[in-house]
This record gives structure tokens, C-alpha cells and sequence, in this order.
């Protein structure tokens, strides 16, 4: 991997990118940088991205990893796809090796989104009632219907998280159409059920302490969520090419 290619200059980087030779960082002073604007990054994620093969630090006669700001710039593109676009890291790594063969100054992740973006704030992860309410534009009744229900979960003393809001807003869409929160039920239900046989499958890995196997656990459940939702969306879509007779 040449972390001086292409898919290294990525333009979001918040630092100028030096090459192989220039300022050198430790994976401590990487995770600093990086975590105001990823605050889940853990020293775990990082080492299991370069596993990965995502990114490829120098290493010193002892040892220790030393990054460059190109690898910086590398790690901050890989985590912007996973949390924007929820893309797999097969997915990340085949857009970065197209961009390294590509004379082109690459933009952020620009791969067709397999799912609902996330909220643009990653660290926006306490939102009041008041907030949720005017984000979204759903009333107070509807909100507690939700919550009556299990599509919307309250965390003590009365916040929601950014997942929360990205259920209502397309429950209020769902609404506008015609749907009674009640038909939604089904979408519940069929949420648990794959949670339920996805929590089969992560079982073992969670079940480790090793931390290498647990930044795994987390990677495999990204990739599960991704290609749940590919499935899911094309399924609807073939079924209602059916019913339209298209």
C-alpha cells in the first residue's frame, strides 16, 4: 500500500499531508487527532483498520508505529465512509485503490449510500425532546406512540440518540403517505429478528476479551447492517416492479 497515492490526499483532512518523510506521529497522537471527529476511534479500531490492510503505518526498530499525516488523512476517509455511508471495509478499500490508480484528486466517499445517512454530527448523540421534536417535525402524541410501541427508545433522563431521529424523520414520512404508526409495528419486529440472528453470528467474537477480536465483532456488524439494508431495498423494489407490472 503507498500511503502517499492518491487516496491519501483526500481534500476533508483538517492538516496539510506530508509524505513518508515528513513529521511522524504515534498511534496515541493519531487517536488525538482523530477523535474529535470520530469520538469512538479506540487504539483497538486503529490497529484492527491497519490489520485490514486500510492503512500501513512505518514502523521503528522496536516496534512502534509511526504515522505519517497521509495516513492520517487515510484513516479519516476510511471512518467518514463507515459512518456516512455505512460502507464495509471491502467497499472502502476497493474506492481507495481506484483512487490510487487514478491521477484525480479524490473527493470524500462518493459510492451510492447502502443506507439512511447518519446525522452529519457524529458527536450529536444526547438530543432533548425539544430538540427531536423540532428536527423532525413529529407531535408529542406521535412521540409517545413510537415510544409505546418500540421504534423509539428514550435514554435516562429523557434523551434520544442520532439513530432515534433518523427513525422518526422517516416515520413522519412514512405518515404523510397514508401510514398509521401502527402498521409500523412490522418493521420492529422484523428488526428484532435480525438482531437476534445477527447476535447469533457475533457471539463469538463479542464473547472474546481480546480487543483485535472485538474491533472485528464491531466491523462484522457494520458489514451485516450494510448488506441487511442492500437486501431489504431491493427486495422492496422488486416487489413493487411486480405490483406497478414494470
Amino acid at each position: 500500500m503507498n500511503p502517499s497515492g492518491a487516496a491519501a490526499r483526500d481534500p476533508g483532512a483538517s492538516r496539510p499531508q506530508a509524505g513518508r518523510d515528513g513529521a511522524l506521529m504515534s498511534i496515541g497522537e493519531v487517536l488525538a487527532h482523530l477523535r474529535t471527529e470520530f469520538p469512538d476511534t479506540t487504539i483497538s479500531k486503529l490497529r484492527f483498520l491497519e490489520a485490514e490492510g486500510l492503512v500501513d503505518p512505518q514502523r521503528t526498530a522496536s516496534g512502534y508505529r509511526k504515522y505519517s499525516w497521509n495516513d492520517v488523512a487515510r484513516l479519516r476517509f476510511v471512518l467518514t465512509a463507515q459512518r456516512d455511508q455505512y460502507l464495509p471495509l471491502r467497499v472502502i478499500r476497493e474506492q481507495l485503490d481506484r483512487m490510487e490508480q487514478e491521477p484525480v484528486v479524490p473527493q470524500r466517499p462518493t459510492l451510492v449510500a447502502v443506507g439512511t445517512q447518519r446525522a452529519a454530527d457524529p458527536a450529536d448523540t444526547r438530543i432533548p425532546k425539544d430538540d427531536l421534536v423540532q428536527r423532525t417535525g413529529v407531535d408529542e402524541a406521535m412521540l409517545a406512540e413510537l415510544e409505546q410501541i418500540g421504534l423509539v427508545v428514550a435514554r435516562p433522563p429523557g434523551w434520544y440518540d442520532t439513530d432515534a431521529v433518523i427513525i422518526v424523520e422517516a416515520v413522519v414520512g412514512l405518515t404523510r403517505y397514508g401510514l398509521e404508526v401502527r402498521h409500523l409495528r412490522a418493521f420492529r419486529n422484523a428488526a428484532d429478528r435480525e438482531v437476534g440472528l445477527f447476535t447469533q453470528l457475533l457471539a463469538p467474537l463479542a464473547r472474546q476479551q481480546d480487543p483485535a477480536a472485538r474491533a472485528r465483532a464491531a466491523e462484522t456488524a457494520r458489514e451485516l447492517q450494510a448488506l441487511s439494508q442492500r437486501l431489504h431495498a431491493a427486495l422492496v423494489r422488486t416487489g413493487l416492479r411486480g405490483e406497478l407490472g414494470r
